[in-house]
């Protein structure tokens, strides 16, 4: 069923130019008006609209508890390109649980808009929901090094508590380099774990480009075990500087102490200490 689309931001700007008119000789400078927005968004939101059958923006939505209808009407804003209404998006976390499924269905959706299914990952995020934690682990399996949608979903399963660290361990070693990198991410949030320990430590020795990246790892872990490794790393002549700094980092975070070094040579180093001079 194909609902009414509005766009509330033009409304709002429309709201906004009425209302500077009629209160203008309140404000003494452009900084004061645009500090005084968020109430003004406030009235508009609270105030009946003729565009919305003298129903006000605000409770427009309220009206509406059928997940399908709030998750198709929120796809529909996507498609037509039109901004979505925070109204939307808040009644569709209000009604919460039963909007879960249909939002993971459109999740699984791959025809369906990007900007779509990224609004589906962050409002089953402000859920606290779980139900997508296989499908956002099974995403990462096979994934580009740069993908928005997929970090996204490493991020909320980040945030899902340990009941993520078994299905991850499960799946990481069928994962691709980017999909393993993206979540050894997750798993160093839950530290004390062997397992997790140790394939930190074979990300850091067998890629040697990348050990900047799980030196900072290795240190969220917060096991000493890695220290060895991490000073013997940060002793090789042919360290970058930024790598050699995010090593000291992690050193220093696990309670070691690192080698000194000397980078005045160094292409990375002098393009920082340049940019210090500016």
């Amino acid at each position: 069923m194909k609902m009414p689309i509005h766009n509330f931001d033009e409304h709002f700007a429309d709201f906004m130019s009425a209302w500077m008119k009629q209160h203008k000789d309140e404000y003494g400078s452009f900084d004061e008006m645009e500090a005084d927005v968020p109430r003004i968004y406030m009235a508009f939101l609270n105030t009946r609209a003729g565009w919305l059958g003298s129903i006000s923006p605000g409770s427009f939505f309220t009206q509406f508890e059928d997940p399908k209808v709030l998750v198709d009407w929120m796809h529909q804003y996507c498609r037509e390109g039109t901004p979505i209404p925070d109204p939307l998006l808040e009644q569709i976390t209000t009604v919460g649980k039963p909007c879960e499924k249909r939002l993971v269905e459109l999740l699984k959706d791959e025809d369906a808009e990007e900007e779509a299914r990224m609004t589906a990952v962050e409002l089953l995020r402000e859920m606290e929901s779980v139900q997508p934690k296989m499908l956002y682990i099974q995403w990462q399996l096979e994934r580009e090094p740069k993908d928005d949608l997929k970090d996204m979903a490493v991020e909320s399963l980040s945030l899902m508590g340990e009941s993520v660290v078994q299905p991850v361990l499960q799946q990481i070693g069928k994962a691709n380099e980017a999909g393993k990198e993206a979540l050894l991410e997750v798993l160093s949030h839950y530290p004390g774990n062997e397992q997790v320990f140790r394939i930190a430590m074979d990300c850091f020795r067998n890629n040697p480009d990348r050990r900047a990246l799980f030196a900072g790892y290795l240190a969220k872990i917060g096991d000493e075990r890695a220290l060895p490794e991490l000073t013997e790393a940060a002793k090789d002549p042919k360290l970058p500087y930024l790598t050699f700094i995010e090593i000291r980092n992690a050193i220093e975070e696990l309670g070691g102490t690192c080698p000194e070094r000397k980078y005045d040579d160094d292409p990375e180093y002098e393009a920082l200490r340049d940019l210090d001079r500016i």
